[in-house]
């Protein structure tokens, strides 16, 4: 996940809004292996960090590197203008701001926590009616890359917020905006996402195909690795089809596909693998087939799954 990786840029850059001090203030609520590294990756950047959890003994390791430990979530959103959620899930937040109250008027809540696009714009909305500003975010690293050369997060929700405070976000890694919809984060975030867990599927049924025969797996994965790499760079093209609504392809079209296909299926049932992972892609291809689009490539199929 490299910082270079494009995404859109604030419109107007919010050249109106001041940038807060690079050294201001943050409190960050809750405390799992995520949010630890966030007021961490604060704390080296030389932040005056506050922080608060539920469980208040996971608050020793970041006092003893000098962050302020508080009492209460209400404490803890009183000591900065800049507060980061980092919770399990949504709903929690949600609970916590039915607890936080008009404590977090004039505040931004930045909410790093996993969560869906909806969830993002209700929280937003319930955000807005207690007098604070929402940005929400989708990190794009595991705990142990904050802070470093391959992590970033997007954001989206209040613009001006987010501009006011991007010196301080940038602590944790690249700061991506994506717009001022607040669920776009969210969908970038799972977006990208999918595209793993995709290729994982991939990865995982390939690898117990190869060990029906005894295949050292990591052997095979020294095939499998340049293969899929290569195969990425048809991806911009696939998205190029999707965007013009052109799909007609002299490469590898549907009808091409589908014929294939049921081998890959039967192999796995010969084999004694389970095609559950992927008789659904048969599903598609046969539909596809079936409405006219044999002559059309992949990436029709994108237009076909928004329905």
């Amino acid at each position: 996940m490299p910082e270079n990786t494009p995404a859109p840029a604030p419109a107007s850059a919010n050249a109106s809004a001041a940038p807060a001090p690079a050294s201001a203030p943050v409190s960050v609520l809750g405390l799992g292996m995520m949010g630890t590294a966030l007021a961490t990756a604060f704390l080296n950047a030389g932040h005056p960090v506050t922080v608060w959890n539920r469980s208040p003994a996971r608050t020793g390791p970041l006092v003893a590197q000098g962050a302020l430990p508080a009492a209460t979530p209400a404490d803890a959103v009183a000591a900065s203008p800049l507060v980061v959620l980092c919770l399990l899930t949504n709903d929690n937040v949600d609970e916590l701001l039915t607890a936080l109250g008009d404590s977090v008027a004039g505040k931004t809540l930045v909410n790093l926590t996993n969560g869906t696009p909806e969830q993002a714009r209700t929280l937003s909305a319930r955000a807005e009616k207690l007098g604070a500003r929402y940005v929400d975010g989708g990190i794009m690293a595991v705990p142990q890359m904050i802070a470093g050369p391959d992590a970033y997060v997007f954001y989206s929700g209040d613009e001006e917020a987010y501009a006011t405070h991007r010196p301080a976000l940038a602590a944790l890694g690249g700061t991506k905006w994506t717009g001022t919809d607040p669920g776009l984060a969210a969908l970038y975030d799972l977006g990208l996402l999918t595209g793993m867990y995709g290729m994982l599927i991939g990865v995982v049924q390939a690898l117990a195909l190869a060990r029906t025969e005894k295949v050292n797996a990591e052997e095979y994965s020294e095939l499998l690795v340049p293969w899929i790499t290569a195969m990425l760079g048809i991806v911009p093209d696939l998205a190029r089809a999707v965007d013009s609504g052109q799909h007609l392809t002299d490469v590898s079209s549907l009808a091409v596909n589908q014929s294939a296909f049921p081998n890959f299926l039967a192999t796995y049932k010969a084999q004694g693998v389970s095609p559950e992972l992927f008789e659904p892609f048969q599903v598609l291809l046969d539909r596809s087939i079936a409405e006219g689009h044999a002559a059309d490539g992949l990436s029709r199929l994108a237009g076909m799954l928004t329905r």
